[in-house]
């Protein structure tokens, strides 16, 4: 690039600065409001530069319009996809909702807040695939218990040992009374829904075929609806 070029766009920049300085206190310069007329000198100036570039470089036009429309076409892409990453995360979502069974129908996010849509499963009930100190356990929401509770199985994938602990807890469950140990977990987790520190039971082995998200977990949130056949869970 030329030095004349050079400081053809440092003037055009300069002038440019100094508009937008004049015209602080108006809030628009030339009929465009100061940051969109902030971000059209830079990116114009860019623009030159780009230009200059290519036209020095001897190429072909055709070839070049080619390789812009192809950059083009991929910065629209990138554009598009960060637009509309919700929607492609609730397809996403949606696939492995139908292949991992309690997986998240969709999350989101609300007023700030977390939120976390389940399907009902085949058996009539919701069920939830949330994580416990980082490791999957497939858990069916239970309004009905008292406390989250895992299965001895569950809980030793969780990292716990179920012959050491102590089972004198009465826990109470949408299918009657069980026995459990409480146990101090990391954190328990469901899409972008955390708790940390949280006081969990753990069932004595063979008194529970499948884990139990209870209402300490569930009266933690903000709340919770449903809707035909989905659980919408709000942190």
């Amino acid at each position: 690039m030329s030095s004349r070029l050079f400081w053809i766009l440092m003037a055009a920049i300069g002038v440019g600065a100094a508009l937008l300085v004049l015209n602080d206190s108006s809030g628009s310069t030339l009929g465009v409001e100061n940051y969109d007329f902030g971000r059209l000198i830079w990116l114009g100036a860019f623009g030159a530069l780009i230009a200059t570039g290519l036209l020095r470089s001897g190429r072909p036009l055709g070839d070049m319009a080619r390789n812009l429309g192809t950059w083009a076409a991929i910065v629209l892409a990138l554009i598009a996809g960060y637009q509309y990453r919700y929607e492609l995360q609730d397809i996403a979502s949606r696939v492995t909702a139908g292949l991992v069974p309690g997986s998240p129908l969709a999350l989101g996010v609300e007023d700030g807040h977390a939120t976390v849509t389940l399907d009902k499963a085949d058996n009539g009930h919701f069920e939830a695939r949330i994580l416990v100190n980082g490791n999957p356990v497939r858990a069916v929401v239970d309004t009905g218990a008292t406390s989250t509770v895992l299965t001895s199985e569950d809980a030793q994938a969780a990292g716990f040992n179920p012959a050491a602990l102590n089972y004198t807890i009465p826990v109470s469950t949408a299918n009657g009374m069980a026995r459990a140990a409480a146990v101090k977990t990391d954190a328990v987790a469901i899409g972008g829904i955390v708790r940390k520190d949280m006081t969990v039971m753990v069932a004595a082995p063979g008194m529970l075929s499948q884990s139990l998200l209870g209402m300490n977990f569930i009266g933690s949130l903000s709340g919770f609806d449903v809707r035909g056949d989905r659980m919408i869970l709000r942190d």
